[in-house]
């Protein structure tokens, strides 16, 4: 559930009324200082989001712009559009430039959606010569374009807004290379320092997709980072981002597919025969980026294996024959492997073991011992979860028993005589109790226990039981 955020605004109206002073009429510079006083006061008071922030500083430079004789110097002009254009430009970048690897500006402002001249222009007044008066300015009109279609009419009226979905490149080539490059290291041991810069390279890259994914993640909420700055708002912290989660499921997602974390081959999917682990081979390509992740980003394992169980645990498991037991056995081994990477973190509180076969035995509970597909590697899984457990396995042994029972269950025509007796009963006892009619004017009978002939129910109490009228919720004593 999103947490409530607090807005500068008392109702969206408030909003809309400074967007119409700002954009109604471009000569009007009465209605603009109209909404510079008003932002002004909302900045006394509470924190702007950071397009509110941007949209004052350009229209106080707009209009002192407009109001400046023409023989005054522009250098102060000049130094006021070039902060407000780069403060506008890095408030955009720099909350997204997350992870332990740095993204360049311009590929962030390209998901943004942001002229990517703006960038430019922002690298050349904080780094070369100060732009022309005449740059500056058409660079702040566009600001404030962009500003009007990315905050201003989003928030003010979203359904008006299109959805939108940021462009995410394919992770599939980078996992790619990085199976080559380890495939390479591990059948060669010697050649691991030769190829060492190659292979934290690519896990870099793979470190920026994520930083892309949670860009896209924003684009797709709408919500550009435009909250208050929290870093600044005391004893305001969360668990975990619900941007980063959702990069580290669709990176998850990628995992998963065949070729990474599964061979693509059949033949390569051999599993140890003295314990429930993912292929041998496997195992040695993939856990140096997992582990990597992992350090990077503390909730991994858990998801993945989250990830992995949402796929064995599936009701929609195909039943033309397309299924595949082996890529199912390999990913719940995958999944095991997670849990037993996660116990060795001693600095970790949360009991992943006991949550995720929770979630399987609720998954599970309702199917029988001739389950096939991606429920067959579920129970194998679970099977091995519980094992050396005895309140897991004591659990097991329920879930199996319940599940043996109800698939011994036949039908027989003996059955269905029960049955019918039974709603014959129900049926006649309904028609006793229409008859008896215990809501009409008769004469009110004694409280006792109801006699054979009579059900027991509602019906009309009289002087004689003792009970006496009063107001809802007051208790009358009989006296």
């Amino acid at each position: 559930m999103q947490l409530p955020r607090r807005v500068p605004w008392a109702a969206i109206s408030e909003l809309e009324q400074i967007c119409s002073w700002i954009y109604t009429d471009e000569n009007d510079l009465d209605s603009k200082r109209l909404a510079i006083n008003r932002l002004s006061a909302w900045r006394a008071i509470t924190y702007l989001p950071h397009a509110l922030e941007s949209a004052l500083s350009l229209l106080v430079v707009i209009v002192q712009d407009s109001t400046q004789a023409a023989s005054s110097s522009h250098l102060s002009l000049r130094q006021s559009y070039s902060t407000a254009i780069i403060r506008l430009v890095n408030g955009l970048v720099d909350p997204l430039q997350l992870g332990a690897y740095a993204r360049s500006i311009a590929s962030i402002a390209h998901q943004l959606g942001l002229p990517p001249w703006l960038v430019e222009l922002r690298h050349a007044a904080t780094h070369e010569d100060m732009p022309s008066i005449e740059l500056l300015r058409e660079a702040a009109r566009e600001s404030m374009v962009w500003l009007l279609h990315n905050y201003f009419l989003p928030t003010i009226n979203p359904s008006t807004v299109p959805e939108t979905r940021a462009p995410l490149r394919s992770l599939e080539p980078v996992l790619k290379q990085y199976k080559t490059l380890l495939k390479i290291t591990t059948r060669d041991a010697s050649l691991k320092t030769q190829y060492k810069p190659a292979i934290l390279s690519v896990m870099k890259d793979v470190e920026r997709w994520i930083a892309e994914a949670r860009v896209a993640a924003n684009m797709t909420t709408r919500q550009l980072g435009w909250e208050a700055n929290t870093s600044e708002i005391p004893g305001d912290s969360e668990a975990m981002d619900p941007k980063e989660r959702w990069a580290l499921e669709r990176l998850c997602d990628a995992l998963l597919e065949k070729g990474a974390l599964v061979p693509l081959s059949r033949k390569k999917r051999e599993f140890p025969a003295d314990n429930f682990s993912p292929p041998t081979f496997s195992v040695l390509l993939w856990t140096p980026l997992l582990h990597h992740l992992q350090d990077l980003h503390s909730d991994f394992l858990a998801i993945l294996s989250g990830r992995i169980m949402s796929v064995l645990a599936a009701e929609n498991a195909p039943t033309d024959g397309t299924s595949d037991p082996s890529y199912d056995s390999c990913l719940a081994r995958w999944a095991l492997w997670c849990i037993r990477a996660w116990e060795e973190d001693e600095s970790q509180m949360f009991d992943l073991r006991k949550e995720l076969t929770v979630t399987l035995l609720q998954s599970l509970g309702h199917v029988g011992p001739t389950s096939r597909g991606s429920r067959k590697a579920a129970t194998a899984l679970l099977e091995s979860l519980c094992a050396g457990n005895p309140q897991l396995e004591a659990a097991l042994a329920t879930l199996k028993t319940l599940s043996n029972a109800g698939s011994l269950t036949e039908w027989n025509p003996e059955d269905m005589i029960i049955m019918d007796q039974r709603l014959n009963t129900l049926l006649s006892s309904s028609a006793t109790s229409r008859s008896s009619k215990p809501w009409t004017d008769s004469p009110a009978e004694p409280i006792g226990a109801p006699t054979s002939e009579t059900l027991p129910g509602w019906r009309l109490l009289g002087e004689s039981s003792g009970w006496r009228p009063c107001p809802i919720g007051v208790h009358c004593a009989t006296i």
